[in-house]
């Protein structure tokens, strides 16, 4: 695991935008797994800066999203609505700003009639585009990953997950309250994918910002793996994982000067 730690949210977000891009550029085909949340915005924007002036084709990627609420979501092949969904966010964040095909676009369906079934396929269609080359995360101030909340199993599969109070009220102010809707109106439950899901990505990006971040990121990154804090999963990732962080994330970390030497050393050699 590599952590990355830059002075500011832009150049976080600049720099976890140049891993993405390299990626695409080296794999045009490649299958990207992506977030929702306020964290990705500033790479989701990078991103589309570098479609729109330096010609980053997206055209051929393909993307699974980690999760969405269940009860709401939208029809990718109508036009968007004016909802609260997730597809919806990375509708107005990335998807149409760039070059990619809407069939290549996977997010999970919070309107399906058989959120089992759905489930079930939708590990198929990760299994069939080949895996996921690389999968974008952030992390909750619980130190849940996607929705999965405290207490999921870190072998888990992509299934339907209650939402706990923290993660409710995260969301209600971040997503919910602006839009006029009241805490009971908004869904709590959500599909997700599992944790041994993400897991199985061959590469990790994890990004965090602000203060309030940095306790639960000390925690992920440094303290014991546990079911608890889903994060911390990222210990066991067999791949290779890179965690990005603003100076504030990382203020709690107490090995920061040993990411930073490393960090140095990488650069400094070729492998």
């Amino acid at each position: 695991m590599n952590v990355v730690i830059r002075d500011t949210y832009d150049e976080m977000s600049k720099y976890a935008a140049k891993i993405i891009a390299s990626l695409v550029r080296q794999k045009p085909n490649c299958v990207l797994g992506l977030a929702t949340g306020a964290t990705p915005i500033g790479t989701y924007r990078e991103l589309v800066r570098m479609h729109k002036e330096e010609g980053l084709d997206f055209s051929e990627v393909k993307t699974f999203n980690l999760d969405e609420y269940l009860g709401i979501g939208i029809d990718l092949s109508k036009p968007y609505e004016q909802d609260q969904s997730y597809a919806r966010f990375m509708y107005e964040e990335l998807f149409k700003h760039i070059n990619i095909k809407k069939e290549n676009i996977h997010i999970p369906d919070g309107r399906t009639k058989d959120p089992v079934e759905f489930c079930k396929n939708y590990e198929e269609e990760i299994r069939k585009a080949g895996g996921i080359d690389l999968q974008l995360l952030g992390i909750g101030r619980d130190g849940h990953w996607a929705f999965n909340e405290p207490g999921s199993s870190l072998g888990s599969r992509t299934r339907v997950e209650a939402l706990t109070k923290q993660t409710l009220d995260d969301n209600y102010e971040s997503f919910y309250k602006k839009a006029g809707i009241s805490r009971d109106q908004m869904p709590h439950y959500a599909i997700t994918m599992g944790i041994g899901t993400i897991l199985e990505a061959k590469k990790l990006l994890m990004l965090a910002n602000g203060k309030k971040k940095a306790a639960v990121v000390a925690k992920a990154l440094e303290g014991p793996v546990t079911s608890q804090v889903t994060a911390s999963a990222i210990q066991l990732f067999r791949g290779e994982a890179i965690v990005v962080l603003d100076k504030e994330a990382a203020s709690e970390l107490k090995n920061t000067e040993f990411y930073m030497h490393r960090e140095k050393l990488m650069n400094s050699f070729s492998f």
